[in-house]
């Protein structure tokens, strides 16, 4: 599952909204869990310790490893107990929010998972991004990339959302000069390495987007899916199913929904 959760899941402090996040979270169950924009989590780059994940952890029955960001905001990788991890690290480049790497037991042998959360304003910087992730997986045969990619797919056709954002959103997704040409490169790039869109090659659910919810802002989001989960070929024939959590707390909690994506496989304990 990946969830971007928007602010910490609390606003100007007020941390209500995160028992909802929790329990979306915990509706779901997931073996393994990429959470994104953690604000107030954490702090400066490398893996850190922390209270607010540590309490959403234990809620969860999870083992939590954050990323700390130094301008933008903390990831998260969230593994089921008593699941076994293999080794744990950020991924040390200089990401706008931050990227974590986590290996864990299966019963299919090791797997990598990569939760992130792409550069939100510029198509080159995400782009160059995409390309330090899709170099960190290259000798991953089992891998899952998973969070806010911030990038529009490069197999759709996204000019009626984009006309439907307001000027000041819209060069978030145009090539640098064009008022026309969407920038999908940074999915491009990942797929061009390998990775697959889980949510393409297995769609299960109704809901073909992910931004913004019903009830929980993003006028920046016009029916965009932005949030995904990607696999190398060796797990993407593990997929059963892979859908977009909507309903109920999922409408209001974040403004991102979650992604879900069901897998032939089990963590070892």
């Amino acid at each position: 599952m990946t969830y971007n959760i928007k602010t910490g899941g609390q606003d100007r402090g007020d941390r209500r909204r995160l028992d909802q996040v929790l329990a979306v979270i915990d509706e779901q169950r997931p073996d393994v869990l990429a959470l994104q924009e953690l604000r107030g989590f954490g702090g400066f780059p490398g893996f850190r310790r922390d209270r607010l994940v540590d309490r959403c952890a234990m809620a969860l029955g999870m083992t939590a490893f954050l990323a700390g960001s130094l301008i933008g905001q903390p990831v998260a990788v969230l593994i089921r107990r008593p699941g076994r991890r293999v080794s744990a690290a950020p991924i040390r480049r200089p990401f706008h929010h931050a990227a974590a790497r986590v290996v864990v037991d299966t019963d299919r042998g090791p797997l990598a998972v990569v939760g992130t959360h792409l550069d939100p304003f510029s198509g080159r910087r995400r782009l160059r991004e995409a390309r330090w992730l899709a170099a960190r997986l290259r000798h991953d045969p089992m891998a899952l990339l998973m969070g806010d990619l911030n990038s529009l797919d490069p197999w759709s056709e996204h000019d009626e959302r984009i006309e439907r954002l307001a000027a000041r959103h819209r060069s978030r997704h145009l090539m640098a000069g064009s008022s026309a040409t969407v920038d999908t490169r940074a999915v491009a790039t990942l797929e061009a390495a390998g990775l697959v869109d889980l949510f393409r090659q297995a769609p299960s659910g109704s809901k073909d987007y992910t931004a913004p919810t019903e009830q929980g802002g993003g006028r920046e989001f016009s029916g965009m899916r932005l949030d995904y989960i990607m696999a190398t070929a060796r797990v993407a024939a593990l997929a059963r199913g892979c859908r977009v959590v909507d309903g109920g707390a999922a409408e209001w909690a974040s403004d991102h929904h979650p992604v879900v994506a069901d897998l032939d496989l089990s963590l070892a304990t």
